[in-house]
């Protein structure tokens, strides 16, 4: 089973837009994560289709691998935060605003499925013995609650 991954470093973006995009993709084969990616309606859905085809490629070029692409899927992706620049803005009556332009750091993971094996049959183990004086499973409850007393009156 083979695992790769890619990191695009300080990508002009906060972390927690890319986590909205990568929450998409994440658990997917990486044909319908690309898919995903494509139709998007996020601009960091460009950088992270990037950095997941990296990860494809990263798989790729690795050895032992099983040379079909259509058996890898992102086992895990996300984007943690990254250095932020600090600008100012003028604002009125001669005060400053500050701007933080945020950067993030992606991460994609992808992980090979592995072969189809057939399931071996196992020998089933007895049923445990219940307990003395244990009710059946399914037995009914008891008609009366609280709320049906307190209607009668």
């Amino acid at each position: 089973m083979i695992e790769a991954r890619a990191t695009a470093r300080f990508v002009r973006t906060s972390a927690q837009k890319a986590g909205l995009v990568m929450d998409l993709i994440r658990g997917r084969d990486v044909n319908h994560a690309l898919a995903t990616l494509k139709f998007a309606r996020k601009g960091v859905a460009t950088d992270i289709e990037k950095v997941l085809r990296s990860a494809i490629a990263n798989a790729q070029n690795k050895e032992g691998f099983g040379g079909d692409v259509d058996r890898l899927f992102v086992s895990g992706c996300y984007a943690n935060q990254g250095p932020s620049q600090k600008r100012i803005r003028p604002a009125p009556m001669g005060r400053a605003f500050r701007v933080v332009k945020r950067t993030a750091h992606l991460t994609v993971h992808v992980t090979e499925k592995p072969a189809f094996a057939p399931a071996v049959a196992t020998t089933d183990k007895p049923a445990r013995p219940r307990r003395a004086g244990a009710k059946p499973k399914g037995a009914a409850r008891p008609t009366g609650t609280r709320a049906n007393k307190g209607a009668a009156a």
